[in-house]
């Protein structure tokens, strides 16, 4: 699916600064930087997204 179409929310731990993370999760997760949406994003399969979302909530 297109970026434009895929939907995007802030992480919940992302301030009103502007250094945000954006999400759209399903099969693969997609993140990108807010300030350089076009630039790139991380693709991740669900189960790799849930296991770093582990590892981090665990540190």
């Amino acid at each position: 699916m297109p970026n434009e179409q895929r939907p995007w929310h802030k992480s919940s731990y992302s301030a009103n600064g502007g250094n945000c993370v954006e999400v759209s999760e399903g099969a693969t997760t997609h993140l990108r930087d807010t300030q350089n949406r076009g630039l790139a994003e991380l693709s991740l399969p669900k189960a790799e997204w849930s296991a770093l979302l582990h590892a981090l909530r665990t540190r």
